[in-house]
């Protein structure tokens, strides 16, 4: 099998590397040794191989993924904002062989029609991408399968377990909220109410990540020994022959190691993310030439001022509450470490087959909702939204159990509820400081910086509706305080603690008061759900694009990128199903330009 952490001394040439083995890397790589067993193919991946960690491998271990121990995970850190009171926001981002797909929360959600479309760009419509979308899946979910996969590499199903009384609650609450419980979210034209989750784990609950499910059987079957894959080996540089891309430079992980390159003879293709794929381009001297001089790069090769700019994510915030449920209903006893894993393990038991996600919500505010939020923000729907019923304000889920890590939480059963922003006007970016792989990036996440505040009112107005979703479930037993907008004691917001469910609820009244503390409470506390994108956007060169619809970089030749930094607008939806689609899309550029397959 062609897996290594150290690269044989023999492999000096090849047709195509691939910097970086994420979730779409993997895809490609994969699609272009079945095209053609002869290409000889090299990815290069800055973390481990993931097989064999219980971490990787079963869905109700993700979390552990976000510890700082992580050795599947790197965190990058923003520069202090003032638009959170003066916070860093830190974002884990997967450094290990299938990227995200190998310690994301595996969540199974589709790009809207109107997401795919927004792009206005020829060969990405929602239509031409549905193919691709299908390709990569089996589904086993609900909903109409001319719109789903019944074929592909990776499965979706609801797993092995679900937290079925929880959801149901959560799903009745939402109808006396006002929401429909709908079939399939996924279909990308539905919109504005609850489904019951489905997600990217297989129907005997194992993960269901690009590198085992596209790139290891490519590895494993014999039958393409020139599909080579390094791992713990972080790319620094492509090197060029005047405007082409000729190889690689990388660095790998080992004590005292040193550089080494690689040559291809056909293409580069750069696929290491949000935030490396900028920094490897800018180190390479692609980018603007400005920036590229601060850093302390000798070397312009190409003046590409989008590289790094308009870094996109969803803005989110988590909100626990207690709860009646019992403790084989959560995966709290995971988290808190009541629970052995090994055990678990020896046992096969059904828990380590879910993700405690069983439900995803895409919703759209009423009109009293809108009015409600003053008329900036009137103005602001107006325009973006409310002639696109396709297009949802805001995502919501259900978590069963703390949805965090449950440092000083009084022991218990506890259910969240999580909030992202489905369209950010924030805007950050992310560039490189110096030539070197230990120079910290210039990261700016953008958060809450948009001059009319309408982020800040999209969460404001998605804290109250999600309350009030919760206070209407059976299990509920009151609001954890530290997780919630400090409301003094004699506001009608003020954060309660029953022995029981509520009855006859109403819906709490907001003063002011009440609205300016949820405020600073999103700015203090806003996170990011770890959907980076958009910082190598495709898009015209007077746009800030550094790709064309082709995905090849401007101003250079033989130099590709496939992953979700391309994307040029950001999407109503977890990003996991994006990254395979563009995976798959990228597979098929390629295929068609080196000419492969054909008779």
């Amino acid at each position: 099998m062609g897996l290594y952490s150290q690269l044989p001394d023999d492999i000096q040439t090849v047709d195509i590397i691939i910097a970086g083995g994420g979730t779409a890397g993997c895809i490609v790589a994969s699609r272009l040794a079945e095209a053609d067993p002869n290409l000889s193919i090299l990815i290069v991946e800055a973390g481990p191989d993931g097989a064999g960690n219980p971490t990787v491998d079963y869905p109700a271990f993700f979390f552990s993924n976000l510890l700082p121990s992580a050795t599947t995970t790197t965190f990058y850190k923003s520069n202090p904002s003032k638009n959170l009171g003066g916070r860093e926001i830190v974002v884990p981002v997967g450094t290990v062989l299938g990227g995200g797909s190998s310690i994301n929360m595996m969540m199974y959600s589709r790009a809207q029609r109107d997401d795919w479309d927004s792009w206005k760009t020829p060969g990405w419509t929602t239509d031409e991408m549905l193919p691709f979308l299908k390709k990569s899946e089996t589904y086993h979910g609900p909903g109409l399968m001319d719109r789903h996969g019944c074929d592909g590499p990776v499965h979706v199903s609801s797993g092995t377990f679900t937290g079925k009384r929880c959801q149901d609650d959560f799903i009745s609450a939402m109808k006396n909220v006002g929401w429909p419980e709908i079939e399939d979210l996924g279909s990308m034209d539905a919109c504005n109410g609850v489904q019951r989750a489905v997600r990217f784990v297989s129907p005997d609950g194992k993960r269901q990540d690009t590198a085992s499910r596209y790139l290891k059987p490519r590895l494993q079957d014999g039958a393409h020994p020139n599909l080579h894959v390094l791992v713990e080996s972080q790319v620094v540089r492509v090197l060029f022959q005047g405007k082409k891309a000729s190889g690689i430079v990388y660095q790998p992980k080992a004590e005292g190691a040193t550089e080494r390159t690689v040559n291809a003879s056909k293409m580069v293709i750069v696929s290491a993310g949000a935030f490396g794929t900028p920094a490897v381009l800018e180190r390479s001297g692609v980018g603007n030439p400005e920036i590229l001089r601060r850093a302390g790069i000798a070397e312009v090769v190409a003046d590409v001022p989008g590289v790094g700019r308009e870094y996109d994510d969803h803005h989110m915030l988590l909100y626990p509450y207690k709860s009646s449920l019992n403790p084989d209903e959560t995966i709290d006893g995971i988290l808190t470490g009541n629970l052995n894993p090994a055990e678990l393990i020896q046992n096969n038991d059904k828990i380590l087959g879910w993700n405690a996600q069983d439900v995803t919500c895409k919703l759209r505010p009423t009109d009293k909702d809108v009015a409600s939020l003053g008329p900036v923000f009137q103005e602001v729907w107006d325009e973006e939204f409310k002639d696109s019923p396709n297009k949802p304000l805001m995502m919501m889920a259900l978590i069963s159990c703390f949805p965090g890590e449950p440092i000083g939480i009084p022991p218990g059963q506890y259910f969240g509820v999580s909030t992202f922003t489905t369209y950010p006007f924030s805007r950050g970016h992310v560039h490189i400081t110096g030539p070197g792989l230990t120079d910290p990036l210039d990261f700016e996440t953008g958060f809450f910086a948009d001059e009319k505040g309408i982020d800040l009112k999209k969460h404001r107005w998605a804290y109250k509706k999600q309350r009030e979703v919760a206070r209407r479930m059976s299990v509920y037993r009151g609001e954890l305080p530290a997780g919630h907008p400090p409301f003094p004691a004699h506001s009608k917001a003020a954060c309660v603690a029953p022995d029981g469910p509520l009855t006859d609820v109403q819906d709490i009244e907001y003063s002011a008061d009440d609205d300016a503390i949820i405020d600073k409470w999103a700015r203090d506390n806003v996170s990011s759900p770890w959907h980076s994108l958009g910082t190598c956007k495709m898009a015209t060169r007077d746009q800030n694009g550094v790709v064309d619809q082709y995905l090849s970089v401007y101003g250079v030749e033989g130099l590709k990128i496939a992953d979700l930094s391309v994307v040029p607008k950001n999407v109503a939806a977890n990003t996991n199903n994006t990254a395979l689609a563009v995976g798959e899309k990228a597979a098929s550029i390629l295929i068609e330009e080196l000419g492969l397959g054909r008779k």
